[in-house]
């Protein structure tokens, strides 16, 4: 009886230290959109997958979407740097002056497709402004694809966008927006259906792939682009870890991390914000929805008119000691060597 009990407990203590092992540590990931929405399930979700298998279960994941462990979205970057929470995605416009020098990308009719801009965008920051994100880990750094409008009534030229109220993601598409003679209204992308259909906001600046799990195009019948290689106007993301969260994990699982992100995590998660634009046109199509496509001609007087948002930003970065157009420069060159 003395035999079987010692053996008992050893089985016992075996199975726990086995389960131990399997499952090392638990990182928490917060974000601010729905779970469905296209980054959270097509590229943070897989993600948590891949990493998961390839420790072998050592690292799981607890996925928080919407804001559910609390807060308003621009709190998030420092849920992540306090560890308040282990992982974070969030939009770098929602804190404004926090990441001036990645401002850049953020300048209208700057970045082409969400990939390309994407990996340019990473290799941007961490060349050229990694100093602002260095109180986090970071995994991954991307934009979505082409910016454009959606809205009540159909925008066909600047004239049709005066005085007309439109939601801007950041102080740098707000102010763009109000140069072009809209009235901007800046609030999280999280509250345009209702700031839409309360008539808050006439118009929204969001890209394609964002307009399904949002219902865009149920709430407005008019989207309006442009004949350019370059869209309107993007925002810069990121996904960020607590450094603590990271250094306590073994040199192996850390490993495992680094080799799943960064460049070519950027890429993935700009490839998925391409995807999620056609998935967003093709609704909206099906819809029967009215498509503007801006002609060349027409784009031309858009970029002329939006001009004057460098030479804004280019005064607010000469204020804080940093060379505004060296930095367009470089970013260019960037997006340049990305190709479309």
């Amino acid at each position: 009886m003395k035999k079987t009990t010692l053996l008992l407990g050893a089985l016992a203590a075996l199975a726990m230290s086995s389960t131990s092992f399997a499952q090392e540590v638990t990182l928490r990931i917060h974000q601010m959109l729905p779970a469905q929405a296209t980054i959270p399930a097509q590229a943070i979700e897989p993600w948590t997958k891949i990493v998961s298998e390839a420790s072998g279960g050592r690292i799981a994941f607890e996925l928080y979407p919407a804001m559910q462990l609390g807060g308003v979205p621009a709190d998030l970057y420092d849920q992540a740097k306090d560890g308040v929470v282990d992982i974070i995605w969030t939009i770098l416009g929602y804190t404004p002056g926090r990441f001036p020098k990645a401002e850049v990308f953020e300048l209208p009719f700057m970045l082409t497709s969400g990939e390309a801009s994407s990996a340019a965008f990473y290799k941007y920051v961490m060349e050229n402004a990694a100093d602002e994100i260095a109180d986090t880990h970071v995994l991954a750094l991307h934009t979505h694809g082409p910016g454009l409008f959606h809205s009540n009534d159909p925008i066909t030229s600047l004239e049709d966008l005066k005085g007309m109220k439109v939601r801007g993601g950041s102080r740098i598409i707000s102010n763009m927006l109000r140069l072009l003679g809209a009235e901007p209204v800046g609030m999280p992308v999280t509250q345009t259906p209702e700031a839409l259909s309360k008539g808050v906001i006439e118009a929204t600046t969001v890209p394609w792939e964002v307009t399904p799990s949002l219902r865009i195009a149920e709430l407005v019948k008019n989207h309006t682009g442009f004949t350019s290689d370059y869209g309107l106007y993007s925002q810069t993301f990121g996904m960020f870890m607590n450094h603590d969260s990271y250094n306590n994990l073994t040199d192996d699982l850390k490993a495992i991390i680094d080799e799943h992100s960064g460049l070519e995590l950027s890429r993935q998660f700009g490839r998925v914000m391409d995807n999620g634009d056609a998935t967003g046109l093709s609704l909206a199509v099906k819809a029967g929805n009215n498509i503007v496509q801006i002609d060349a001609e027409q784009t031309a007087q858009w970029v002329a008119a939006a001009e004057p948002t460098y030479a804004d930003w280019y005064k607010e970065m000469e204020a804080i000691g940093v060379d505004g157009p060296a930095l367009v420069g470089k970013a260019r060159a960037y997006i340049a060597a990305e190709g479309k």
